[in-house]
This record gives C-alpha cells, sequence and structure tokens, in this order.
C-alpha cells in the first residue's frame, strides 16, 4: 500500500486533470461534507429510524472516511502542506500526552 504521500502526489496528479481550477478552500468544504455524512449515520443509527444496511451502517462509515482523508490530500496538495508530516508531527505530539497523570493539559 502506498504511503501518505506518495498517495498526496498521485491525488495531486488526479485532481490537476480532473478539476483545474478548483480554488484552496473548496476541499474543506468537501471535508465538512463528509463528516456531516458520517454525523447523519451515527445519529440515524442512534436514533434507529433509517435504513443502515445488514451492518449497521458499517459501510456508509467506511465510505465517509475514505472521503475525508481524499479531501484531506486535496485540501493540503491546494494548500502546499505534507500530509504525512503534519499527521506524524502531530501524533508526535499528541501520543505523549497522558490525560489519566494530569487532567489539566496532558502533561504539556
Amino acid at each position: 500500500m502506498p504511503q501518505i504521500r506518495e498517495m498526496q502526489d498521485q491525488h495531486k496528479e488526479w485532481v490537476d486533470q480532473n478539476f483545474p481550477h478548483q480554488m484552496p478552500h473548496q476541499p474543506l468544504l468537501g471535508i465538512v461534507e463528509e463528516v456531516g455524512e458520517l454525523s447523519h449515520v451515527h445519529l440515524k443509527a442512534e436514533q434507529g429510524i433509517r435504513r443502515l444496511g445488514g451492518d449497521n451502517g458499517y459501510n456508509l462509515r467506511v465510505d465517509a472516511l475514505g472521503d475525508i482523508f481524499i479531501y484531506m490530500m486535496s485540501y493540503c496538495n491546494s494548500n502546499h502542506i505534507d500530509l504525512e508530516e503534519a499527521i506524524t508531527s502531530t501524533w508526535d505530539r499528541v501520543k505523549r500526552r497522558d490525560w489519566d497523570a494530569d487532567p489539566e493539559t496532558g502533561g504539556e
């Protein structure tokens, strides 16, 4: 499976071919839309009022998360951000937090 940076490079080529005039903020709108779809699945599952399939919406959640990631790559490409670096550097900070030991700041 390709690494995030490689997927981001492939995605940039695809967007450049298919959406050459995309504005830098447009992928953010896509992220928000997909978060809304993911939230919708959870809401309807909690309310028990929609058919979510035999998997209780699992496939809908997976699809929304995949779309969020794709829009994240697009947003990063449009705004000159290395997504892999953003994830790695942020995770390096977050994983050191210990909210049990320090409920106020997590140790930061």
